[in-house]
């Protein structure tokens, strides 16, 4: 067999094997075999046979694996269908990947409630495992338990894995607390354009990480007598860079001040966690954090990350493109208030349950009904903030909910390069999008959406928003290699067909 064909052959069998919730031990005792071969096989590094092919499909009981490299995942959508009933809103995507990141701070046992099963939590999972983390899902796979190894091995860091997933860069906080030099591929993730890695240089040098970067690696030393003799002040009010901060105050031993530090959801979950795991954070939800660190931190620590709001918009923004009366439950309220300020603003008719708290005691939810509208074009342009404005994430879905409305409506996405470029993708579905400049797009409506076929933007939201329009086009529409959208969403296609939505998943055999 070629390489290449070896290759895919271990995707499949990877992506089977954690679709089933088993780690490689499991389906290496279910084979009679080593961890170490099933390992080789993942990595398309072992020759295979058919009947082993066959042996592995009927141990994952997966007909793609028996069948052979399938080719990629494409979505088959039946459109101008009305959603109904209730749906749930999953647990944060960016938070569980920050969690992921801030487990290398424990020396114990740590358990993650309710993990999102998508890719990029699986992309984290291999770059873990290959350094000698211990990472296995339990309880019928809803949560995922983490163990430490004494010493981690980072020469056998998955480098193809790691490249794929921009969430690796806050490896570089715990890290730099563990070893005095080590090396991490670059970050990798959605195609939005130039996105430097400075802006976490300027905090993370006050720690006495130091990185040259050359053939595709960070090349990390770490000077311990270096430390934090003032206040961090973040050259960019991010979300990745404030968690990465965090990360590094956490271990240091002594009070670290972070200031224009984000107060984003996933950013609080990240704290939250850090006082689970006894390092007390004053300010939480405000743009200076004070961090109490500890320099040594072994404790079991179970704990819940609260459910996410972009998958909420998303949600909310299929009841609007599709016209339908839908329940969209725990909901964080917190961060979606200013999108259904400004949704009210254009006519939006919902309704919402009174807050109750999320499973990690902390976070504000509710139930949210969204009803049929006739909505108006907003008076003032799409634009994001940093929180509490409107979510940089949640931005593309206003293309969608104001093709539905009538007039124009101008988005800014300032924040990324290309990706209001990918919006006007939503052309080729009957939408009315002027590309502006790189970042600002003008959306007449409303729209009359109608089917086609088409590649899957290589940006998450874009992707999502084209996925919905599909949904609200007459007749079916086929959007083909939709592994981005599995990198941020937990079986979407399953979960819209619960509430009448019409989505086959298919693949090329």
């Amino acid at each position: 067999m070629a390489d290449d064909y070896l290759v895919r052959i271990g995707r499949l069998i990877r992506d089977a094997r954690q679709h089933r919730g088993w780690t490689q031990a499991q389906l290496a005792e279910a084979l009679a075999t080593s961890q170490s071969a099933v390992n080789r096989i993942e990595r398309g590094n072992q020759n295979i046979s058919l009947e082993m092919i066959a042996r592995i499909g009927e141990a994952l009981d997966s007909e793609i694996v028996s069948l052979g490299y399938a080719g990629p995942m494409h979505l088959r959508v039946v459109g101008n269908r009305r959603l109904s009933g209730a749906i749930d809103v999953k647990t944060s995507k960016n938070a569980c990947v920050a969690l992921l990141c801030a487990s290398l701070l424990n020396k114990g046992r740590t358990v993650l409630r309710r993990v999102a099963r998508i890719e990029e939590v699986y992309r984290l999972l291999e770059v873990l495992s290959s350094i000698g983390v211990r990472a296995r899902w339990i309880n019928d796979g809803r949560d995922l338990e983490i163990v430490p190894p004494a010493e981690l091995d980072m020469e056998a860091v998955d480098a193809d894995a790691a490249r794929r997933t921009r969430s690796i860069i806050m490896f570089l906080g715990p890290l730099l607390h563990r070893l005095r030099s080590f090396k991490l591929p670059y970050a990798g993730g959605c195609d939005l354009g130039t996105r430097t890695i400075e802006p976490h240089m300027i905090a993370l040098r006050r720690f006495g990480l130091d990185i040259t970067a050359t053939e595709g690696l960070y090349h990390a030393q770490v000077d311990p007598a270096v430390t934090p003799d003032r206040p961090i002040v973040l050259t960019e009010r991010g979300d990745t860079v404030t968690e990465n901060a965090l990360l590094a105050a956490a271990r240091h031993d002594g009070i670290t001040v972070i200031r224009n530090a984000s107060s984003n959801y996933m950013v609080q979950d990240l704290c939250f966690f850090l006082e689970a795991l006894g390092v007390r954070v004053e300010g939480i939800g405000t743009t200076t954090l004070t961090v109490h660190g500890v320099p040594h931190i072994d404790v079991d620590v179970d704990y819940c990350p609260s459910e996410d709001p972009v998958e909420a918009m998303s949600l909310l923004a299929a009841a609007v493109v599709t016209e339908s009366e839908l329940t969209i439950r725990r909901v964080p309220i917190e961060f979606l208030e200013i999108e259904l300020a400004v949704l009210e603003e254009m006519g939006l008719d919902h309704d919402r349950s009174t807050e109750y708290t999320a499973d990690n005691g902390r976070t504000r939810l509710v139930d949210l009904t969204v009803r049929p509208s006739k909505l108006e074009a907003p008076i003032d342009k799409i634009h994001p903030m940093p929180f509490p404005g409107l979510n940089i994430d949640n931005v593309p879905f206003f293309a969608a909910i104001a093709a539905s409305a009538q007039g124009q409506t101008l988005i800014h996405d300032w924040v990324y390069d290309n990706r209001a470029i990918y919006l006007t993708d939503l052309n080729r579905l009957g939408g009315r999008l002027q590309l502006l400049d790189p970042h600002r797009v003008l959306v007449e409506g409303p729209t009359r959406w109608r089917a086609a076929e088409m590649m899957c933007p290589p940006a998450l939201r874009p992707a999502v928003v084209v996925l919905l329009a599909m949904m609200a086009a007459e007749g079916t529409s086929v959007l083909r290699n939709v592994y981005v959208i599995n990198r941020g969403y937990e079986d979407l296609a399953e979960r819209l067909n619960s509430v009448g939505a019409q989505i086959e998943i298919f693949r090329d055999i």
